[in-house]
């Protein structure tokens, strides 16, 4: 039955949907204590099948990469001195280096804000490592894939795109309330929450101001993925970083021969380098 339910909506509907579809009625057969018949290798292969013969109509275009001459140029076209514009770089700078989702420091609507599930400026500490090495993390109370929250983190960068820099910035001219938004900005005698719309909507004015195509919010995620690549940060750490839970994140990733230069390179001393930085210590008694 599963495998005539794929092939009758193959070619009609893109291989994601379907595959949202199978899993569904997959959860429901568990749920109900019903035998689920098909096994992995005939469902994954009908699965394949589905994804070739999906149309170019139906498939989605490859989010493009947030990069760091992208967020100079957005930065260019904003007044750093007004509240609102404040909030939107130094938001920007912390959903790029921390490597997180839009929706998890920005809210819905101006009304939607929840102390129990949004990120606040009481949630922002300061951790220090055992060699010396500081981080700022944020505990999210709540994220995409985890109702009990999850904390991430970044550490201070070199030029004008310094996050710690621009969130020290905004809450000095803005001074969000300790249990309100982190990212709320004053506006007449109070503040405001930074919503999601009103934040995608701004970085695309400001990219247009500056002769650029706007880009949508899911690509500062891939772009902060590409730009630690580039920075030489083995996959595995990334991923983690990135809170990616397949590999799926490599399909946006552009500059393969830039990422991939340190591991290909000729000099023993590269490697021996790259070896100590990227692999772990094998302790023998």
């Amino acid at each position: 039955m599963a495998a005539a339910f794929i092939s009758t909506l193959a070619s009609a509907y893109s291989w994601k949907t379907i595959q949202n579809y199978l899993y569904g009625i997959r959860a429901w057969h568990i749920f109900h204590g019903v035998k689920w018949e098909m096994n992995e290798p005939e469902m994954e292969a009908l699965l394949k099948a589905a994804e070739k013969a999906t149309p170019k109509s139906l498939k989605r275009k490859k989010r493009a990469p947030y990069t760091l001459p992208f967020i100079l140029a957005i930065r260019a076209q904003l007044n750093l001195n007004n509240p609102f514009e404040a909030a939107v770089y130094a938001c920007l700078t912390t959903i790029f280096y921390a490597c997180t989702r839009v929706g998890e420091f920005t809210v819905p609507t101006l009304t939607a804000f929840k102390a129990d599930s949004h990120i606040k400026p009481s949630d922002v500490t300061s951790e220090r490592d055992r060699n010396g090495l500081e981080s700022t993390a944020f505990q999210l109370p709540w994220t995409k894939t985890s109702v009990h929250g999850k904390s991430v983190s970044w550490s201070k960068q070199n030029g004008e795109t310094d996050l710690e820099k621009a969130l020290t910035h905004h809450l000095l001219v803005n001074q969000p309330p300790q249990n309100g938004p982190l990212f709320a900005y004053q506006y007449k005698n109070t503040h405001l929450p930074l919503t999601k719309p009103t934040f995608i909507k701004t970085l695309a004015t400001a990219a247009t101001k500056a002769g650029l195509e706007p880009m949508q919010g899911h690509g500062i995620r891939i772009g902060s993925t590409l730009e630690y690549l580039l920075q030489g940060v083995p996959f595995e750490v990334v991923k983690v970083k990135g809170r990616w839970a397949s590999n799926a994140f490599l399909i946006y990733l552009t500059m393969h021969a830039q990422i991939l230069a340190p591991y290909m390179q000729a000099q023993p001393e590269v490697h021996a380098e790259l070896i100590c930085i990227t692999m772990p210590r094998i302790w023998r008694n």
